[in-house]
């Protein structure tokens, strides 16, 4: 889809671990994104496969390769259950 037109709103992009350093950006101006929108986060360090960790139980994300338009999960997210395993 078309990336959003419109007013731009000050907002925080944050990551999902709780803690106070976990920001992608700050007071950035973007659209008024919709439930269901998506935001690209390019080059994400530790949210990326390779420097991902299971710190605070959290599951090492999905990746995703786009090539020619075309979408592939060429490794699926880990589960809670895939996780704890380990430690059972």
């Amino acid at each position: 889809s078309e990336p959003p037109t419109g007013e731009r709103f000050k907002v925080d992009v944050v990551g999902p671990i709780c803690e106070s350093g976990d920001f992608f950006c700050q007071d950035r101006p973007l659209p008024d994104f919709q439930p269901g929108d998506y935001i690209a986060l390019m080059s994400a360090g530790a949210y990326g496969f390779a420097m991902a960790s299971n710190y605070n139980s959290r599951p090492l994300p999905a990746e995703i390769l786009i090539e020619g338009g075309t979408a592939t999960v060429i490794r699926k997210r880990q589960t809670l259950e895939d996780v704890i395993a380990g430690e059972l």
